[in-house]
């Protein structure tokens, strides 16, 4: 393995971007099928209480890990603008910072996570039951928190050095490890819903130790960083900056999903299970697209950092058209096969009905979000972040006024408010990028 820092154009071609989306892809996919495993063997417990306790403590670490998962984002974009540059030193000093960031804000997450588990479960409004089951998961589970958003930005880097084959071989060892755990756990030991924390945790403990000494291979003999560098001022500020306006857009969204499932729990705890199944399924297919949002992050930055913006718009066009072009798929085959998929992931005859009735509607995701996930790329790759952030607060406000409007019909406007938030999400960030261009490349 050789770290490659050679700056100037990226080589902005089909194969190209095929060759960094399509592991990225597959990466991206390994992230919900976390949650898919655990969802899936306690489903098989045939207890809708325990599966919307999975469904409950599992979204709260989305919110609490992806908010953080900005340091992905952030990453990429900053590295893959340093390898357009040239700048080897600052490739590496690009990783050395997210992971002191990564450090500092796992070790806080873990100081604070009694009260905020408590605040959570109170505000999202579920059973005693669901309540009592998703504690015992979250306070297993909280002590991966340096090692998953440690994950993150080693992922990140990897994608701006356009490594997503390494980041791929890495997200299947965290979820291979989580499998089998789980099944073990759960399943065959009896440890029912602590199981599935525990497997977690050891699965992303292992994987971030990995990524780590595969980083310093790639780095080679050369990875020493001086103190100044990894301190320097503007640096830093670029990069709190950066990460920190990608960290609230990604609370927003993580604040949409939250309340999501929280309507789900006030309505009853097999709606809960239902929206659960179907969330999973779906952002098996999100994360499936969102490939080629990664592959955008790399080739964008790197057009950045070399100035070179007809590779931006060739870039640009590529993952939409690659994005369309999986989006119509992914929507059939959630039509088409969804059924199945639920009878897999859930024994429960109540929870099954309910989870086909909203299937229609959860299928359109895919299509009405794939224009959402390529500007994110195009975004995050770019460092638009502060445009990045002020749009998201516009698609929130949009979710909220289509979730008021559809009340009267109860789980499905809500999911309708959902649909309408992810495309919102694309058509404004859409509108948006021509000045952002004229911006970042300069006549």
């Amino acid at each position: 393995m050789k770290l490659a820092t050679a700056g100037g154009r990226a080589d902005v071609t089909h194969r190209r971007f095929l060759a960094i989306a399509l592991p990225a892809t597959l990466a991206q996919m390994t992230t919900p099928l976390l949650g898919l495993v655990a969802t899936a063997a306690v489903g098989r417990l045939g207890d809708a209480v325990l599966l919307g306790a999975v469904a409950v403590g599992a979204l709260l670490f989305d919110f609490l890990f992806w908010v953080f998962g900005s340091l992905r984002m952030g990453t990429a974009g900053l590295t893959a603008q340093a390898l357009g540059r040239g700048d080897a030193l600052e490739v590496r000093a690009t990783l050395a910072r997210a992971l002191v960031l990564c450090a500092a804000i796992g070790i806080a997450i873990i100081l604070v996570h009694v009260p905020v588990g408590v605040l959570t479960f109170r505000l999202m409004g579920t059973g005693e039951a669901v309540t009592a089951a998703a504690a015992v998961y979250f306070s297993i589970r909280v002590f991966s928190a340096p090692f998953a958003i440690g994950n993150f930005a080693v992922l990140g880097w990897l994608v701006g050095i356009a490594r997503t084959d390494i980041g791929l071989g890495l997200q299947v060892l965290i979820a291979g490890i989580n499998a089998a755990l789980t099944l073990l756990l759960v399943l065959h030991w009896d440890y029912g819903i602590a199981g599935a924390a525990l497997a977690n945790l050891v699965a992303e403990m292992v994987g971030t130790l990995v990524g780590l000494l595969v980083a310093r291979r790639l780095i080679g003999a050369n990875w020493r960083l001086p103190l100044a560098t990894l301190l320097d001022r503007a640096r830093l500020v670029e990069t709190i900056g950066v990460n920190g306006d990608i960290m609230i857009r990604t609370g927003l969204l993580m604040l949409v999903l939250l309340f999501f499932t929280a309507q789900g729990a006030r309505t009853d705890d097999v709606t809960l299970a239902a929206n659960a199944v179907l969330y999973n399924m779906v952002m098996v297919t999100a994360f499936f697209l969102d490939g080629f949002s990664t592959a955008a992050e790399q080739i964008c930055g790197q057009a950045v950092g070399a100035r070179d913006r007809a590779g931006f718009r060739r870039s640009v066009g590529l993952v939409l058209f690659w994005g369309f072009g999986f989006a119509v798929p992914a929507t059939l085959a959630l039509w088409l096969g969804g059924g199945a998929v639920i009878d897999a992931l859930t024994s429960n005859p109540q929870v099954r009905e309910a989870a086909r009735a909203f299937l229609p509607l959860a299928a359109l995701t895919p299509l009405m979000g794939v224009a959402a996930f390529a500007y994110d790329g195009i975004y995050a790759g770019s460092t638009w972040s502060r445009d990045m952030r002020n749009l998201m607060f516009g698609a929130v406000v949009l979710f909220f006024a289509a979730w008021w409007i559809g009340r009267p019909f109860g789980n499905t406007g809500l999911w309708w408010a959902y649909l309408a938030f992810m495309a919102g999400r694309g058509v404004l960030q859409a509108l948006r990028v021509p000045a952002l261009v004229r911006r970042t490349f300069p006549a």
